[in-house]
């Protein structure tokens, strides 16, 4: 006999196939696959005790700090650690207990496999104030630059006229429109739309609606549906709504931002912004975190390391770090020489469940996901 230690990111289930398990079995042993963390903030000692021994007679476990069993503490914090197969069962057998398991049974149910097709989103900024200056264009030359990232994969086309840099400030919509006016009409006019998704970064409804009129089908909002206005037009347009995080404005978000749990506090933001969208009868939405959008180095690497979390949501999830200053924040780095940073954040990205990676450079993108895609899809 000879043996050999497995990747964890193998596909179990071709892996199954190629040894010739039968279909029951592989719909079985699938579930056994895959583990699962879930940290459990504040939770009840009576709850944890029930939690923990209904965990252990599935085989699964509850990590908790001392003092829980004789409820010396009466909150604390845990960690459930469960296979597929364990979690399916805990969700239904929490739901007949108290103490608010019943939340948990609901929460964790959630979780199911997603499988999106990994998606790159190419940036065209219409302005001169971007942080990037490689990604500024205008006129013919947006236009040029637009047919040429479609030919080097982008399936998005972001296009902005509004720099939202740390410390910049609204240029107003007469300037917004005046900048994206043009480049919108030409996209148009050339059928653009028929080759790639188009994307208006834009917090305004009259620019929005002047996007989506002619032929684009993303609404990308920094604000995250701030303005009601703004859900009513996509509504009105059949579109999809890019909701973001961002804390504050971009001219005062890097004042000092903090938060007790980032990835807590940006959960509340999204459920109430998505019960927005749906209010006014979206229903493509897709989750942006917000990465550099008021917040510190070590919130932005909490989310991009704990992104699978904002995926109970069911939608695809966006991640944009191109270039930005968290890389310097890692490794002191000009603008100009951030590709690779960049890379390896949206590869790990890609791996914690973003499908949409927005960036500057598609050509790069396009052949790191692919021969990331291709090392993923390799199995015994």
């Amino acid at each position: 006999m000879e043996i050999y230690k497995l990747s964890n990111q193998i596909d179990i289930v071709e892996v199954m196939k190629k040894l010739k398990v039968d279909n029951g079995g592989i719909y079985i042993m699938k579930k056994k696959a895959n583990l699962n963390f879930f940290y459990l903030k504040h939770i009840y000692c009576g709850a944890a005790n029930i939690l923990k021994q209904d965990a252990l007679s599935l085989g699964a476990e509850l990590i908790v700090p001392k003092g829980s069993v004789d409820c010396s503490k009466q909150y604390h914090d845990a960690i459930l650690i469960c296979n597929d197969k364990q979690l399916e069962i805990l969700s239904n057998k929490e739901k007949a207990q108290p103490f608010k398991l019943k939340l948990l049974a609901k929460f964790i149910s959630k979780f199911k496999n997603q499988n999106y097709e990994p998606k790159i989103m190419g940036v065209i900024n219409a302005n001169d104030d971007s942080f990037f200056s490689g990604s500024r264009f205008s006129g013919e030359e947006a236009v040029k630059q637009i047919e040429k990232m479609i030919e080097e994969g982008a399936d998005i086309i972001d296009i902005g006229g509004v720099s939202s840099r740390p410390g910049s400030e609204y240029c107003g919509i007469d300037e917004e429109l005046k900048r994206v006016k043009p480049i919108i009409q030409e996209i148009y006019k050339r059928n653009l739309y028929q080759k790639a998704v188009f994307s208006i970064d834009s917090f305004e409804p009259k620019v929005i609606d002047l996007a989506l009129n002619n032929g684009f089908k993303i609404a990308n909002d920094i604000t995250g549906l701030q303005n009601k206005e703004v859900a009513k037009v996509v509504g009105q347009y059949n579109a999809s709504v890019c909701i973001m995080h961002m804390k504050g404005t971009p001219k005062n978000m890097q004042e000092k931002p903090f938060y007790e749990d980032v990835i807590l506090e940006i959960d509340r933001f999204f459920e109430e912004r998505v019960e927005i969208a749906q209010k006014y009868g979206i229903d493509d939405i897709i989750l942006d975190i917000g990465i550099g959008f008021g917040k510190r180095l070590e919130d932005n690497l909490k989310l991009i390391k704990h992104l699978e979390h904002f995926s109970h949501y069911g939608y695809e999830l966006l991640v944009g770090a191109s270039r930005k200053s968290m890389i310097d924040m890692i490794i002191p780095t000009p603008v100009e020489k951030r590709l690779a940073g960049t890379l390896a954040i949206h590869l790990e990205a890609i791996r914690n469940g973003a499908s949409i990676i927005r960036c500057h450079d598609v050509a790069e993108h396009k052949q790191a996901i692919e021969v990331y895609k291709a090392i993923k899809n390799t199995n015994i």
